[in-house]
């Protein structure tokens, strides 16, 4: 099953690099009746999609991998997580999890954690903020929406896990983290189809109407499909993860 999405073009004006492995976490608060969700507006002098509104996310450390976790991500998430291709291992799909909450951590302040049974480990840096609060990261309540891989010819390229989590999964918040130095310099909780969301990138945008028709249909779920946005024949295509 594959479906156009022309929103991208073709570049070639870089050489080719291969796509890293990243994680972006969408948040949304669904206590009112239309959903909103959480964007940061990034610096206007940082080199990936400046001053642009984004979700939280970044690509996967080695160290994702070996943080404990309050409790193991959902064995229907990493079904999610090990389909299409190139193909992952089940440890690279928890540090794919893990990895957005970090991110989502480092870059809004807002900690996804659960307090563990007996005393929290010792944790180094990223993850320091976690074990002050006495908590693990916890990856249980995260949903994958979507899958994407940048177009060839662009100066950085990622393939790209996006999550989402409902927002009473904070446990933590962090202050100092927004200001006007930093990576991201303001939050905002908006609703879906509001004036702030037009700004976004285009795939930022087609993973959003994702989740939009997600959230329409109920609680969500790992059953539902789940699309994979890649490049190939000079255009962007949108296939289900899985489907044949």
């Amino acid at each position: 099953m594959s479906e156009s999405a022309t929103e991208e073009k073709e570049a070639d004006h870089h050489p080719y690099r291969r796509p890293v492995d990243a994680a972006t976490l969408i948040l949304v608060d669904r206590a009112s009746a239309t959903p909103k969700v959480l964007v940061g507006k990034r610096h206007d002098k940082v080199v990936f999609m400046p001053g642009k509104f984004v979700f939280p996310g970044g690509r996967v450390d080695t160290a994702d991998g070996r943080v404990p976790v309050a409790a193991s991500i959902p064995q229907a998430l990493e079904d999610n997580l090990l389909k299409g291709s190139p193909r992952i291992s089940p440890a690279r799909a928890r540090s794919l999890a893990v990895a957005a909450i970090r991110e989502a951590c480092e870059e809004t302040g807002l900690c996804l954690g659960r307090k563990p049974d007996g005393a929290a480990p010792s944790l180094s840096e990223p993850w320091k903020p976690f074990a002050d609060a006495g908590l693990l990261p916890d990856p249980s309540g995260l949903f994958l929406i979507a899958r994407a891989i940048t177009p060839p010819g662009r100066v950085r390229r990622f393939d790209t896990r996006f999550f989402t989590a409902d927002a009473s999964a904070i446990a933590h918040r962090i202050e100092g983290v927004i200001h006007a130095d930093a990576e991201l310099v303001e939050l905002v909780w908006v609703e879906l189809g509001s004036k702030p969301l037009a700004d976004l990138h285009p795939m930022t945008k087609n993973v959003l109407n994702e989740l939009d028709k997600r959230l329409a249909t109920g609680a969500l779920r790992h059953d539902a499909d789940v699309p994979f946005y890649h490049f190939y024949s000079g255009k962007m295509h949108r296939d289900i993860l899985g489907a044949r």
